[in-house]
């Protein structure tokens, strides 16, 4: 009674931690809201607000506020609320001099005047350097310039936001020069409901042009008539053949465009153009691919169990003297030492439970994104999403740390819930920490703002750590799972090994077929990172990752038998790091993708993109290892369960 009285008060403690840190958490770090959920319907005249989002480049990968450049600004900038994961991801979404009215074309709309110095043209040539891109939402739409195919037939491509300038040659000269893109003519597309009048907003263009504008007279604000651009004479801009250069006193000149285009596309299915995958086939040859690796080791481990495994238990259980069972060699013999608690076996222990808490993390996240609840019209949805899946499952790492900690014959259990709540986070947190110190460094807004690292950290030890005790004093609780062998108190004597069977060689053999698996969805994915494009395929990757399962379990069950076998029973540590080895290869993947699709030449945004992958491996390697381990646990029970032992 006593030690359920305290289990019950450890659970109501923890939820009212877990309360009281989501109160706690900062306004702008945690709003729960889906953006885009509900269709807005506009009248005619009815106010649209652009907002402005951040700067970004895939050169350099360091977002930047919209008004970080000297762009035309409101009277009072006003700040949107964001999430955590847009937080994380350097959104900073902001109002925007851009407003329009719903299906009233205006054409040449001043914004603004500015005289360029030093110093802000400075900072023009060095974003347009970096080919940065200027991004704005709609109606929670973002906005996309449309790109036509060169070759082949069919909708057009969409780039996310327009590049801030370009550089250029003026004819006959040989001195490259910059220019800005100070002219936006935007489209609007939109649904109308015959019934009701009302339209829906379903798209959101923009084709920029670097126009250097002249008009006659003194400048007078908003009433200044153009000549180069004159909404009267219906002479709009349509070319950029006279550009406006970034220079030192530089007279620039802002202005805009906007069409309404009546669309047939649905609210419902605005995102379908966004989204438009034309490589799918890519995808269905990388499952196609990654099947016949698990064909090949199903047909594998059936043959195991089937023949050799049937043909070896049937020999041991036919057996009638002791002296016959001593002639026997492989797996039977070492039946009293393959249990045997491994070295290290509390790490063991922490990194299986972690590797747990990934598993229910990303199983989770998996079904909530197959069934659309983290679409991009949910921006930050899928991180924030994440992030709550991994603290709250910290209730399993450490059940499933405890239970294996009580098998090996532990009795200190809150050590073991300690070392699992803090070895891991503690890590990511740590390269975490320095990587967002050299963003800061940059004064980019991807860097984290110290509210929102106050609640990760209240996230982690509000929520995840007491989660983590009490899932380790629920699994503590239980009976000491029995080996189906006893152990004998002597180890016995690993007889030497073949080369192809030596620790290093098998471990690295073993994490090839599990990267092979995903390796054609890992380049979409670190596309759709580091070059800023959607990723919207999660039924592909749904697919892709159960076959990742089973691959990992499967290449550590064959190895795992063909070491037994050898009469090796050091098998604990080696399946975790057979399948665990594959984020080896993620890594030197990732390395290549660096060298040889990326156009990153800025020593922070080479650290900031080897520190992420280095994180995605480590997380990688803690997943697959622990798939691995579990299929060589239960596989090795299941063998030595069936054998008779006198």
């Amino acid at each position: 009674m006593g030690r359920a009285a305290v289990g019950s008060h450890a659970i109501r403690t923890v939820f009212f931690l877990a309360t009281l840190c989501i109160s706690l958490l900062p306004q702008n770090a945690l709003s729960f809201y889906l953006p885009g959920v509900a269709p807005e319907d506009f009248q005619k005249g009815d106010s649209l607000n652009v907002k402005a989002n951040k700067l970004t480049s895939i050169k350099t990968q360091l977002p930047y506020s919209y008004y970080s450049l000297p762009f035309c600004r409101p009277n009072k900038i006003v700040d949107s609320r964001e999430n955590l994961g847009e937080v994380l991801r350097g959104d900073r979404i902001e109002n925007s001099p851009f407003v329009f009215k719903m299906r009233e074309p205006q054409m040449c709309n001043i914004v603004c005047r500015t005289i360029l110095d030093a110093k802000t043209a400075k900072q023009f040539k060095e974003k347009i350097e970096d080919e940065y891109r200027v991004n704005m939402i709609l109606d929670n739409l973002p906005l996309v310039v449309p790109i036509p195919r060169q070759e082949q037939e069919g909708p057009p491509i969409y780039q996310l936001g327009f590049h801030v300038g370009l550089k250029g040659q003026y004819a006959g000269s040989k001195d490259e020069k910059y220019f800005i893109y100070n002219h936006l003519s935007f489209t609007v597309k939109f649904h109308r409901d015959e019934l009701t009048e009302t339209a829906r907003i379903v798209g959101f263009e923009v084709t920029p042009f670097s126009v250097k504008h002249e008009y006659d007279g003194k400048w007078n604000d908003k009433e200044t008539r153009l000549t180069t651009c004159d909404p009267h004479n219906k002479r709009a801009v349509s070319s950029s053949n006279s550009p406006q250069e970034v220079a030192d006193k530089q007279e620039v000149i802002f202005t805009y465009d906007v069409a309404f285009q009546e669309s047939d596309i649905k609210w419902a299915s605005r995102w379908d153009t966004y989204l438009l995958m034309t490589d799918d086939q890519i995808h269905w040859f990388s499952i196609v691919n990654s099947l016949m690796i698990v064909l090949f080791l199903s047909g594998m481990v059936a043959m195991i169990m089937l023949r050799t495994l049937y043909r070896d238990i049937s020999k041991y259980n036919e057996l009638e003297t002791q002296e016959e069972a001593q002639e026997e060699t492989g797996w039977k013999l070492v039946h009293t030492d393959v249990f045997r608690p491994p070295n290290n076996s509390d790490l063991l222990c922490v990194y299986v439970g972690t590797g747990v808490q990934f598993l229910g993390m990303v199983l989770l996240n998996m079904v909530f994104a197959v069934l659309g609840f983290l679409s991009p019209s949910n921006r930050g949805g899928l991180m924030t999403a994440m992030l709550f899946l991994w603290v709250f499952m910290g209730l399993f790492a450490g059940y499933s740390a405890s239970r294996l900690y009580k098998m090996f014959k532990g009795t200190e259990w809150k050590k073991i819930a300690l070392q699992t709540a803090f070895l891991f986070p503690a890590i990511v947190f740590t390269l975490f920490f320095v990587l967002n110190a050299l963003i800061w460094g940059q004064k980019s807004s991807g860097a984290v703002p110290f509210g929102t690292m106050f609640a990760l950290v209240f996230l982690w030890f509000g929520i995840s750590v007491p989660l983590v005790f009490v899932g380790s004093y629920i699994g503590f609780r239980k009976p000491a799972i029995e080996n189906p062998v006893k152990t004998n108190k002597i180890p016995r004597q690993i007889p030497e090994q073949p080369w192809y069977m030596n620790p290093m060689f098998s471990v690295l053999i073993g994490g090839i077929l599990p990267f092979g698996a995903v390796f054609i969805e890992l380049f979409f994915i670190l596309t759709s990172i580091w070059l800023n494009q959607f990723y919207y395929i999660f039924g592909f990757l749904f697919i892709v990752l159960v076959i990742l399962l089973i691959t990992c379990a499967e290449i550590t069950i064959v190895l795992c038998y063909f070491q037994l076998c050898s009469e090796d029973y050091q098998w604990w540590w080696r399946s975790y790091l057979t399948s665990g080895s594959s984020a080896l290869y993620l890594f030197l993947y990732a390395t290549f993708y660096f060298f040889t699709k990326l156009e990153i030449t800025k020593p922070v945004s080479g650290a900031l993109y080897f520190g992420y992958m280095l994180i995605a491996s480590y997380a990688f390697f803690v997943l697959t290892g622990t798939i691995g381990f579990y299929a060589c646990f239960f596989f090795t029970r299941l063998i030595y369960s069936s054998v008779k032992i006198d």
